[in-house]
């Protein structure tokens, strides 16, 4: 987070200065003319005009939320290009007015006097506003480049709280600032991060499809963009390490050009050399602008010497269909290839680059459709390469193979058929089928205990039986009508805990914890009770995707997080934790019958998961209520979780039932 704060720091520092030293010029010459009557008028433009960008910023957010893929793309990349233009045009008239800007809003002011208080309230707004539309469109741009807000917003707001404090030292005559040297340093900087602003534009547009080159890279460092140095260059110069050439063009022209412009407008400009040899020589202008970028480009250049660079290369295209499968297709080079895989057939296809040996696939295009051209990213080694399609409808095809010699091949994944399936799915079945059947005993016995009046021991039972519910996670997706009835929430119900088709464990929960009667209570219990049977008689009707296996062992947790985690399903009995670890045993359940087909593809893989799981089940060992823990262990049980779900994520893709094989 803390990565990505300088820029939108700095923003908020320039705009927040230019906008507060118009406020405090208005309002000192309206002191100084005994008009402090007037004062409301420019705090409500004032205040307008903050109002006016926030909703600005709001509008930006819901309209890029509310596009589709591609779509957001554009729309990030455009608003991208329109923020350098505005920060450009920003930094060269506030280098230029830094001198006389006072004078000439003063001017301003004593005209919107003569004219009365509208006049003066807009004078007010728009000199403000403007500042604050800028700010909001660059912070929008900044948020986006680095994938969350929290790190943009707190810059901005730190830069803004500085920006108030150099205003009113100035206002009060206890501060003195060099204004025309302060813009022209933070305008040098500035420049440095509108560069990066506008190659990640150009990225967007490319991945939107909107400009071409998008698979031409000018370099791919093999720097784990994970890291605290790649963050931080990441964050302040939106330098990244695999770049297109569009993308460097665009960051080197732009830089170079503008910066240079910049600074020799500045004044700064050596004079001609004396013949004297006693007159040192200046450096010249020029050697900043270059100096900026030279500087990334060595360093990156000794990366590259020392790690090696990562090859790119846009290979020849591949026709596919089935009648001929990876026509063009010759013997690729070792490194990072991007293959423009066509499909020249009349039917949709998925292609497969494989190990014709193993079957192992080194790359994917699903569903590419009759005319269509689709990128394929694989990294070549040494090894034997084919292609196979697979059409809709039809038997799969095999080209004819070529072997590699040199580099490191990238990793390949055996593919999994349909029927490897069966005997784990099968198991899992039987497991929830047992599951079912005592669930079907605790809900009965839940019933019993408030149809008795006894609801100290209805709250011991119920936690029973929605933890046992809880362990079946993994079916959930096949229960269809039943998990809403079983243990459906509120959100979306119009009358909340008191709608009528609230029912299920988390009904009686909020009940039980409520203080309602048992009496009230059995009927909702009774309901359960009986949704609990009828599932459990469906259950060997209903169909279980066997895919869907490999996605519940990170799809179980991933819920557990972003629900139980946040107390978001507590209902009053304090028990979140609790499902937490059952959501736990359930996961586990699932990787010991698929682990023999995870470390058959990669054994790397469930080491690291046991690990991890090992951690989360120590955090919830003691299921006490989540409001009970400090902010600090809430945030290691969030993150264990998180680092959890992390290596169980390449899971799903290790078991994705492909036609490959």
């Amino acid at each position: 987070m803390w990565d990505n704060v300088f820029p939108s720091f700095l923003i908020g520092l320039r705009e927040g200065l230019e906008a507060g030293l118009v406020v405090s010029v208005l309002v000192a010459t309206l002191v100084r003319s005994d008009q402090r009557a007037r004062l409301p008028h420019v705090w409500t433009g004032v205040l307008a005009a903050i109002g006016v960008s926030m909703a600005f910023g709001a509008v930006l957010t819901f309209t890029s939320a509310n596009l589709p893929g591609k779509a957001q793309e554009a729309f990030g990349g455009f608003l991208s290009l329109i923020a350098v233009v505005f920060v450009t045009a920003m930094v060269f008239w506030m280098r230029r007015s830094a001198r006389s800007f006072s004078g000439q809003l003063k001017e301003k002011v004593a005209a919107a006097l003569q004219m009365g208080a509208g006049v003066l309230v807009v004078t007010s707004f728009l000199a403000v506003g403007r500042e604050g539309l800028e700010t909001a469109l660059f912070l929008w741009t900044t948020a986006q480049a680095a994938g969350e807000s929290a790190g943009p917003l707190i810059g901005a707001a730190i830069g803004l709280v500085l920006a108030a404090g150099l205003c009113w030292g100035l206002y009060r005559r206890v501060l003195k600032l060099n204004l025309t040297r302060f813009f022209t340093i933070t305008g040098s900087i500035l420049i440095v991060i509108a560069a990066g602003v506008l190659a990640y534009g150009f990225r967007d547009l490319q991945e939107s499809g909107l400009l071409p080159g998008g698979d031409s890279f000018a370099f791919d460092l093999p720097i784990d963009a994970g890291t605290w140095y790649a963050t931080l260059v990441q964050g302040t110069l939106n330098l990244q390490p695999r770049m297109t050439w569009l993308q460097v063009i665009a960051y080197v022209g732009y830089a170079v050009i503008t910066m240079t412009v910049f600074l020799r407008q500045t004044g700064t400009t050596a004079p001609a050399a004396s013949a004297s040899e006693d007159k040192p020589r200046r450096v010249p202008a020029w050697s900043v602008p270059l100096a900026v970028v030279a500087v990334p480009a060595v360093i990156a250049a000794m990366v590259i010497a020392v790690s090696g660079k990562k090859t790119e290369n846009v290979a020849a295209a591949v026709q596919v269909s089935a009648q001929n499968c990876g026509k063009g297709f010759t013997t690729p080079k070792p490194g990072r290839q991007v293959f423009q895989v066509r499909n020249t057939g009349d039917r949709t296809a998925e292609v497969y680059l494989i190990d014709p040996a193993s079957n192992a696939v080194y790359g994917e295009v699903e569903g590419i459709a009759p005319g269509t051209t689709r990128s394929l990213v694989a990294t070549i080694g040494t090894g034997s390469y084919a292609w196979r399609c697979v059409p809709n409808g039809g038997g799969s095809v095999t080209s004819a193979a070529v072997r590699v010699s040199g580099g490191s091949a990238g990793t390949a994944v055996i593919p999994l058929a349909e029927k490897e399936l069966e005997q784990p799915l099968a198991a899992y079945k039987a497991y929830v089928d047992k599951g079912l059947a005592a669930l079907e005993e605790d809900t009965s016995r839940l019933h019993a205990d408030l149809a008795d009046g006894d609801v100290k021991k209805a709250k011991k039972d119920w936690l029973t039986a929605h933890l046992r519910y809880a362990s079946l996670g993994a079916a959930y997706g096949t229960f269809a009508d039943f998990d809403g009835k079983i243990n459906g929430r509120t959100a979306g119900l119009p009358g909340g805990v008191e709608d009528k088709d609230f029912t299920g464990f988390h009904r009686l929960e909020y009940g039980l914890w409520h203080d309602e009667s048992a009496s009230s209570l059995a009927k909702i219990a009774k309901q359960l009770a009986d949704d609990v049977t009828a599932l459990r008689e469906d259950f060997p009707k209903q169909d279980f995707d066997a895919g869907d296996l490999a996605l519940r062992t990170h799809e179980i947790l991933e819920n557990t997080l972003h629900q139980d985690l946040t107390g978001s399903t507590d209902y009053g009995s304090g028990s979140t934790l609790a499902t937490a670890k059952a959501n736990l045993d359930g996961t586990q359940v699932l990787l010991d019958l698929l682990r023999p087909l995870i470390d058959a593809r990669n054994p790397k893989v469930t080491p690291a998961v046991d690990t991890w799981m090992k951690r989360t089940a120590e955090l919830l060992r003691d299921p006490k209520p989540l409001d009970s823990l400090s902010p600090a262990e809430r945030q290691k049980l969030n993150g264990t979780v998180s680092q959890l779900l992390e290596e169980l994520a390449p899971i799903p893709d290790l078991l994705e039932i492909r036609k490959a094989g």
